[in-house]
């Protein structure tokens, strides 16, 4: 059973001299600066020479993540609440659109029934997409030759559910023996063969091809948060030549990098990469009630000892990484030519807590065990390591950073300048509060009534089949019914 904690909440801490004695008191070491630097004095507004994407250097340090929209047409096209995402993307003052919206290659790969589909039919409305965000960031920022857009291709494997919201088609790279019964795998037929996996690495390729025709600069091939080509990345026990070896498991992205080429598309590429992944958590029962969500502790892995069903992960420990693979495929992706790689760890849908910590659970989460920055310290060292070992070539993205809230940009700055990677990534913070690495550097200062509280709203909501969207923090979705709905499912699940 987990021990009940008490929660130090970030925004309780009103000075950085106060965040760095909490860090102490805790045993962790951030590379945190006391001030907010403004202008060329702040290393977020560098552009970062490392290499050119589409022969673009890009204009600065901050990078927007691809996000999961649930908020699309049925055919997987655009809606008014996509578009409204990317012009804030545009606004935002990043210059690395790192992925935009998970897009999936196919239909039947789609993690929600909403899920942007990137195909002919809907090219003209992606490209509008693009568009929307190029101009409204030419508008706020004066250029956009410094502006360097990707798209994220992806097939939800596992977490497919492209019919019903409620209803999961998970295709699967192997039976998992803690996850199959979560996700409704129940059949050998449902892991995907050979010749299924050929299939879909050529979807992979004409989706790039699509991208490039979209004016995207790369596409990210994502292997992250236990998606399909991630899920593929631990395929230690799957037989034939897409599981097995390290060789064998990074075929598909050899295969879809070099069809790509071979399409003679000129493209950059990039890849989301989970870096470490541990076992599944879920609540203590112990200290679960009706309402109330326990926290989280690991699933009983015992019996599945060594654990050869994940990617990073210490198979004699799983609730530790091993970086030994980790290097062996960031050395593969200089080898491949990749010129970017943003960093993750774990699943959202297995272990949020390990990539992005929060103060408050999803609906299907867990409340925190220990301080959320611990683990925010642990992907911030992860990072460190993997940019160390780095080809010179390949730019490295940070993640799970929105924890710290107010102090992100001390912790960006303190990244940067110590070489702890190449960009600083935002996801969910940029939801409520687009500018807010933007206004840091501008300002030295934030409006602190639009930072990200973490409090997890813009995973609950898509969960249980809502658009996704800040719910607390945007009036835009504060003011949907939507709105409504989400506080009965919060007050049922207590989250």
């Amino acid at each position: 059973m987990s021990q009940p904690f008490k929660l130090t909440r970030v925004a309780s801490l009103k000075t950085s001299t106060e965040f760095k004695q909490h860090l102490q008191n805790l045993g962790l070491n951030l590379p945190l600066e006391d001030q907010i630097a403004t202008g060329a004095n702040n290393p977020l507004a560098s552009p970062c020479r490392r290499t050119q994407i589409n022969g673009k250097t890009i204009g600065n340090r901050i990078a927007i993540h691809p996000m999961e929209g649930w908020d699309g047409t049925t055919t997987g096209g655009t809606s008014e609440e996509m578009k409204r995402r990317w012009q804030r993307f545009g606004a935002s003052g990043a210059k690395l659109i790192c992925g935009g919206e998970a897009m999936a290659v196919r239909p039947d790969g789609r993690a929600n029934s909403q899920q942007l589909i990137i195909n002919r039919e809907n090219q003209a409305g992606i490209r509008e997409l693009v568009e929307i965000l190029k101009a409204e960031h030419l508008q706020r920022w004066g250029k956009v030759d410094d502006l360097v857009i990707g798209f994220q291709l992806t097939h939800s494997g596992r977490f497919c559910r492209p019919h019903d919201k409620s209803r999961w088609e998970a295709r699967v790279a192997f039976r998992h023996p803690l996850l199959d019964q979560k996700f409704n795998v129940t059949s050998d037929s449902q892991v995907l063969t050979d010749a299924e996996v050929e299939v879909l690495i050529q979807d992979y390729i004409r989706a790039a091809r699509i991208a490039h025709e979209c004016d995207a600069d790369f596409v990210d091939i994502k292997h992250c948060h236990g998606y399909l080509l991630h899920e593929f990345l631990g395929a230690h026990t799957r037989p034939g030549k897409f599981g097995g070896s390290f060789e064998n498991r990074t075929r598909i992205l050899r295969d879809i990098i070099q069809g790509i080429r071979a399409d003679q598309n000129p493209i950059d590429i990039g890849v989301r990469l989970s870096l470490f992944d541990f076992v599944p958590f879920y609540p203590d029962p112990a200290l679960s009630a009706p309402g109330k969500l326990g926290p989280g502790i690991p699933v009983d892995y015992t019996a599945h000892l060594p654990y050869r069903y994940a990617f990073g992960v210490n198979a004699q420990n799983p609730l530790q990484y091993d970086l030994t693979e980790t290097f062996q495929f960031v050395k593969l992706l200089g080898e491949l030519g990749v010129k970017i790689l943003n960093t993750s760890a774990g699943s959202p849908y297995y272990n949020p807590h390990i990539q992005r910590p929060a103060a408050y659970p999803p609906s299907d989460g867990y409340q925190p065990a220990h301080d959320p920055l611990i683990d925010v310290a642990r992907q911030v060292e992860v990072v460190r390591q993997v940019r160390a070992q780095a080809p010179e070539n390949l730019i490295i993205v940070s993640s799970g950073l929105s924890y710290v809230q107010e102090y992100l940009p001390h912790l960006a700055q303190g990244i940067l300048r110590h070489g702890g990677s190449d960009l600083i990534g935002v996801g969910r913070a940029v939801l409520s509060y687009p500018t807010m690495l933007a206004d840091a550097v501008a300002k030295g200062a934030l409006e602190t009534k639009f930072i990200c509280r973490t409090f997890s709203d813009c995973t609950t909501a898509p969960r249980n089949g809502l658009i996704s969207g800040c719910y607390p923090l945007d009036k835009f979705y504060t003011n949907k019914p939507e709105f409504q709905q989400l506080k009965e499912i919060k007050k049922r699940v207590g989250g």
